[in-house]
């Protein structure tokens, strides 16, 4: 039966991180978005495991007032790395502005489009200081796209994009990371609704179809519904479809 090795995973993940730097990107820093939840914690923790504290950048980028950017605060406290605090709620306002003089903005487009621009963000930080973006996407998150294409989906590195929401959290507690990082529990910011709520299903649910340790054959709604959600979001996983061009003389 599949089990979890945490501090083997763990000490997998720092090697991996370190190696990919040394190798791809050698005496760059990591530049991260910092969230104050599970994901961006335990992967700027790993980064600064791999390269040390002072090769990690970490970017806050509230949207107007944070309510909770008091968390952010705390991971970077905790770990000791450099930060900048980048508020975006400008950026998006006169974006949406713009946009609305053409069209009417669409739900998705007022979902996605900060995520898309925290993006930016981290890329123009990451251009000024030469550095990597850190991709902080999860399995579980990708398994049934719940993440923005472009946007927290985007990075140059992904360290826990192979692991479940479940696998995220032990590593966190191994981490020794403050509990109220790693167990705080994500809301999305625009109806006040958790993760979970809007998925309509939990994590642990998911995580144990994901890994093979349950075939949900006594939940077929709850099945179908994951499998769909999977099958609609691959575009967001796999390399963008190309023409590819064959000369006849060749």
């Amino acid at each position: 039966m599949y089990q979890f090795q945490t501090e083997k995973v763990l000490e997998d993940l720092i090697t991996w991180v370190r190696d990919y730097f040394a190798q791809a990107a050698p005496g760059t820093p990591a530049v991260i978005g910092i969230s104050g939840g599970k994901d961006s914690s335990v992967a700027a923790a790993v980064c600064v495991r791999a390269l040390g504290k002072d090769r990690v950048i970490g970017v806050l980028m509230p949207q107007g007032e944070q309510a909770d950017i008091a968390y952010s605060r705390l991971l970077v406290d905790t770990l000791g790395i450099r930060s900048y605090t980048i508020n975006i709620g400008g950026t998006v306002s006169t974006f949406m502005e713009t946009l609305s003089a053409h069209m009417e903005p669409s739900n998705q487009a007022i979902v996605n489009t900060p995520a898309r621009i925290r993006m930016t963000t981290l890329y123009a930080v990451a251009a000024c200081v030469g550095g990597r973006v850190i991709n902080t996407c999860n399995l579980s998150e990708d398994w049934v796209g719940y993440s923005t294409k472009f946007g927290d989906a985007a990075g140059d590195v992904s360290p826990l994009s192979d692991l479940t929401v479940t696998e995220v959290l032990q590593i966190g507690e191994a981490l020794g990371l403050p509990p109220e990082l790693v167990h705080k529990v994500p809301i999305d910011g625009l109806c006040g609704k958790t993760d979970e709520e809007n998925l309509g299903f939990s994590y642990a649910e998911l995580d144990t179809y994901i890994r093979g340790l349950t075939d949900l054959s006594d939940k077929p709604a709850l099945k179908e519904k994951i499998d769909r959600m999977h099958r609609n979001n691959l575009h967001k996983l796999q390399l963008m479809p190309k023409f590819v061009y064959q000369p006849e003389n060749a």
